[in-house]
């Protein structure tokens, strides 16, 4: 019997060590038909909701995005663009002003005209037959409900809507730079995320998204001469050909001028779709992977890069799936549209096939594991910056700094600039576009990438396989991320996350001064920055050979394994309060050739000089 309970005590204790986080979230179904007329660029809908109403508290209210509504002169995301548009970053090499635009937006949203703004417009929403009381906030619909949504219930909703396409500014809209006719991104009465911190109500400045994990059964009458392409998978393929359809099987002529696309997807938190009659399609099953499609207008100046876009993420792939976690959906289209690059759930909107590496690596962190981009916009954009830049130093074998160079020196420019706002800003608050994206970006990366200098990169291999296959469709936060690292590395990293996420302290160490004393060599190092961090210190000697000297420092409370076969002296920690440490090695001065303070260049050091002496 005590065998017995002694067994089942382990086995219980190896099964809570894998077991998933237990946090509730919401649960939504959408089925949704809408239809186009693409004569005027409008399409009326309806939405059929099933919402489950997980968390532990009473709702009285439910929200809406209404995101199209910011494509109006006057709308919050017009002001706040002419707004920044006024700040003087710098002149450029002609001696013009640098202005802090979004790029994308500028002051065109002001210039459109009443057939080109985008709208959504919602006629009712009923429960039960009963029409909710409705109250607009511009991109934010609030629904006031006339009986309250108890914890752990269910409730359906009944939504009317009808829209019109706005001129592409922003992600969504029609007839961009490319002539693509339809990037249908944003474009559906959404509902807004209920979580652990409340309603995410966020109105539409330009910044990212967040939404509710469900599924969406989507049904799209359109011009039966467009093609569509969108997240999840076609349900009638044999009815709308274009390439969808089985082998050998011959598409019949749709009746009438319409045809009707039928879409499923499931676990999504979001769902796309672009359309246009110049559209065709490469596609590509990758072994133990993804059926990933190529969609492009036919006439695309570049469209010999998109015919082998699919080869390409084929090669890729493998190492994409070892190194981040394996792809969980069956398909995954590359899309062109948008203004850019944007990612949705299984599927991008991209103008370019040279994107496509960032944006497919965008359905691991901001479609599978889709943390809250408002909030911790670095969490998404620094994650795929990182991970961008392994694939890339992957596909050209370099496995130095290299790839992380352009991160590392915008960020330093950033910190130089007296700009820089915490991580920890919410995405619309920023002072400036230029904090926001290089930060977001930038700063973000080098989250990833000195956290290997911190734990080692090979335990930052294992850590991000954990992040991913223990938080994907849970909605991660920063600390959810740090505490997976922590149990990996055995390492504390809450000073971490504190120093380099909230505040905007910077990292300076520096070479000190060097003597002997009772034949043995003292290298001070000093403190210059006001972020703390452990130090490497390799010294290399005249003969040729070399040491690495460890100082971890205390908050840490560990150490991280030798890093390669370079002989390794662990030292005592350095405490955090302290501005000075003394390195003492057994060697003589005038054995010492050269000491540098992190050769591998990983740590976010603002001043590099004085990093490295010469021992004359």
């Amino acid at each position: 019997m005590k065998k017995l309970i002694t067994f089942c005590l382990l086995l219980l204790s190896v099964i809570s060590s894998y077991a998933q986080p237990d946090r509730w979230q919401q649960r939504i179904k959408y089925v949704i038909n809408v239809d186009m007329n693409v004569a005027t660029n409008r399409f009326t809908g309806t939405e059929k909701i099933d919402y489950w109403n997980n968390s532990p508290d009473t709702l009285n209210r439910v929200f809406f995005h209404l995101y199209w509504n910011a494509f109006q002169p006057g709308s919050m995301m017009d002001v706040r663009s002419q707004e920044l548009g006024q700040t003087i970053l710098g002149t450029d090499k002609s001696g013009n002003d640098i202005r802090d635009w979004s790029l994308k937006i500028k002051d065109r949203i002001s210039k459109l005209k009443p057939d080109e703004i985008g709208y959504q417009k919602v006629k009712y929403v009923k429960i039960n037959g009963a029409a909710q009381k409705l109250i607009e906030h511009e991109t934010i619909l609030e629904v006031d409900l006339d009986k309250p949504l108890l914890p752990h219930s269910k409730t359906s909703l009944d939504v009317s809507f009808e829209a019109q396409v706005p001129l592409q500014i922003r992600r969504s809209g029609r007839d961009n730079a490319e002539h693509v006719r339809y990037s249908m991104s944003q474009w559906y009465p959404k509902m807004v995320e209920y979580d652990y911190q409340g309603w995410n109500a966020n109105p539409y400045i330009a910044r990212e998204f967040y939404g509710v994990w469900g599924d969406y059964d989507v049904n799209i009458t359109i011009d039966k001469t467009y093609m569509l392409a969108g997240t999840g998978i076609i349900q009638n393929p044999n009815e709308v050909g274009f390439g969808y359809q089985a082998d050998n099987v011959r598409i019949k002529a749709p009746e009438g001028s319409t045809l009707t696309w039928k879409f499923s997807a499931q676990n999504v938190h979001d769902f796309v779709w672009a359309a246009d009659p110049d559209f065709i399609m490469q596609k590509r099953q990758i072994k133990n992977g993804p059926l990933i499609y190529a969609v492009y207008k036919k006439s695309d100046a570049k469209a010999a890069d998109w015919y082998t876009l699919a080869d390409s993420m084929e090669l890729i792939y493998p190492y994409i799936a070892k190194t981040f976690g394996a792809y969980t959906y069956k398909n995954y289209s590359f899309i062109e549209g948008g203004d850019g690059g944007m990612e949705y759930p299984m599927a991008t909107l991209i103008n370019s096939p040279g994107s496509a590496i960032h944006e497919w690596l965008h359905n691991w962190y901001q479609g599978i594991l889709a943390n809250n981009e408002s909030l911790y916009g670095w969490m998404d954009e620094g994650f795929v910056t990182y991970a961008s830049a392994r694939v890339n130093g992957w596909r050209h074998h370099d496995s130095t700094i290299s790839p992380f160079a352009s991160a590392y020196d915008a960020y330093f420019k950033l910190a130089k600039s007296k700009m820089e706002e915490p991580l920890s800003t919410h995405a619309d608050h920023f002072n400036t576009n230029y904090a926001c994206e290089t930060g977001s970006y930038r700063k973000g990366a080098i989250f990833i990438k000195q956290l290997g200098y911190i734990v080692s990169d090979s335990v930052l291999d294992k850590i991000l396989l954990a992040y991913y296959n223990q938080w994907r469709f849970k909605h991660p936060n920063p600390n959810d991320f740090v505490r997976v690292a922590e149990k990996v590395s055995a390492i504390e990293l809450q000073w971490y996350k504190e120093y380099w996420i909230y505040t905007t302290k910077t990292i300076d160490y520096a070479i000190g001064d060097v003597a002997t004393e009772n034949g043995a060599t003292k290298i001070k190092l000093n403190r210059i920055g006001l972020m703390p961090m452990p130090v490497d210190v390799l010294i290399t000697y005249k003969d040729g050979s070399k040491e690495m000297h460890y100082v971890p420092m205390n908050l840490m409370y560990g150490a991280k394994p030798a890093e390669d076969a370079t002989p390794r002296i662990i030292h005592n920690e350095w405490k955090w309060v302290d501005r000075e440490y003394t390195l003492t090695i057994s060697r003589n001065v005038a054995d010492i050739k050269e000491i540098e303070i992190d050769p591998s260049k990983r740590m976010a050091d603002v001043n590099r000089i004085n990093n490295k002496i010469t021992v004359p």
